[in-house]
């Protein structure tokens, strides 16, 4: 490492520990501040230090449950070696630990990286969302929209195509907000156009991105998911099928207006596949509202269905709300994976019997099993003795369905 500095994933001989925090959903909160204190007991004479989302909102509580550890915010990743002199020169003052949890443009880009799949490049394009949540702690760490500059994510990308990647991965917390910290108007067209006319062979994946920034740009959106580079992949988080809730929860968009995205995308491409996320037992959520997120996924019928109950946040709008009984949000949350499952395996049915040109990115840890993903970036798992097909596009016919995933076989055409 250009610090001097060597990784290890081994706790027991690491002379300092870093660990990253996330604050998205309680119950993983709760897990790390038991590892926390486990690392604390267990490590009591190494530096622990404590990053991400945490320090940023709970830097008192971390240093109730360890006294002891230093705190990097989730704005200041490059300077943990500065830190680290800091403290061991007795340098790190309050003051100056202080800074090093206050909120600063930063650019996570064209950094060392160590990826534990070099076929695949996630690349971040922004940091921060333009939204207001009421139930969202992570815009408390992360802060406004910063969107990085669209020179280095494409010189990143470069970067990334001559090491050997083959698939990106465009990430942020609202992927179609990009630019418009800058300018009016999203500038995602201009960048995936960008992206996609690198003269290389590679697949593209859009991440995350909110209804109401899509709509601005959903033409220009449908004529850029034409090209065969770009994977018919739309991950589109509604959160609630309740306008009532969307309100609530301060959502900008309506559920006619996500109903719309959703129904373009399809009449475009019929096999795209439409990942959504929802909160279920939010506070002000009655039967009703829960009625009209069942009639949602058996009307769209999502791939992919990120289901979250509600996380009651002290410092948040929604956190001061009374919650709902929790036999209620299980009861809820279980009926609507039932249904999900049930309506995901029915979609992969039209898939059977036929033939892919599917992209191969992963050996899995079964012997002689590889993930692949087709043009929708559907999983299709293929069984084979050849070594050499990770990273290849091969014709695959898929012989079975499952509510997540595919399996197919390698076929000659």
């Amino acid at each position: 490492m250009q610090s001097n500095y060597q990784l290890t994933n081994n706790p027991q001989i690491a002379d300092i520990l870093i660990l990253n925090t996330c604050i998205v959903k309680q119950k993983t909160e709760n897990k790390i501040k038991r590892k926390i204190q486990d690392l604390t007991k267990q490590y009591p004479k190494k530096l622990l230090i404590i990053t991400g989302c945490m320090p940023e909102t709970d830097a008192k509580q971390i240093k109730q449950l360890s006294p002891n550890s230093i705190l990097l915010g989730t704005h200041h990743f490059k300077d943990i070696v500065k830190l680290i002199k800091n403290y061991q020169q007795s340098q790190l003052t309050e003051k100056k630990q202080k800074e090093y949890l206050k909120y600063q443009d930063e650019q996570k880009l064209l950094l060392p990286k160590i990826s534990n799949n070099k076929l695949i490049s996630i690349t971040q394009i922004s940091e921060g969302c333009l939204g207001d949540c009421s139930y969202c702690k992570t815009k408390l760490a992360k802060g406004p929209l910063f969107s990085y500059n669209q020179e280095d994510i494409l010189k990143s990308i470069k970067s990334d195509l001559q090491q050997g990647a083959k698939e990106i991965w465009i990430t942020s917390q609202d992927c179609s907000a990009y630019g418009l910290d800058k300018n009016n108007l999203s500038q995602l067209p201009e960048l995936l156009n960008n992206i996609l006319s690198i003269n290389k062979k590679f697949k593209l994946r859009l991440g995350m991105s909110n209804p109401n920034h899509i709509l601005p740009i959903l033409d220009q959106l449908i004529e850029i998911y034409k090209s065969p580079k770009l994977y018919k992949f739309l991950h589109i988080p509604i959160q609630s099928a309740s306008d009532k809730l969307l309100t609530n929860m301060n959502r900008k968009y309506t559920t006619k207006q996500v109903k719309q995205i959703i129904t373009k995308f399809k009449q475009e491409f019929p096999d795209i596949t439409i990942s959504t996320d929802i909160i279920t037992g939010y506070p002000t959520e009655t039967q009703k509202d829960h009625e009209k997120n069942i009639k949602f996924i058996k009307t769209y019928k999502p791939d992919v269905f990120n289901l979250s109950k509600f996380s009651s946040h002290k410092n948040t709008k929604a956190g001061k709300l009374k919650p709902l009984l929790i036999n209620t949000i299980n009861k809820r949350t279980t009926e609507l994976m039932q249904i999900h499952r049930q309506t995901a395996q029915e979609n992969k049915q039209k898939f059977l019997n036929q033939i892919f040109k599917v992209f191969i990115n992963n050996k899995t840890k079964i012997p002689n099993i590889y993930e692949a993903r087709d043009p929708n970036y559907n999983i299709v798992l293929i069984k084979s003795n050849n070594k050499n097909i990770l990273g290849k596009n091969i014709n695959t016919k898929i012989n079975q369905v499952g509510v997540h995933h595919m399996i197919g076989e390698i076929v000659e055409i």
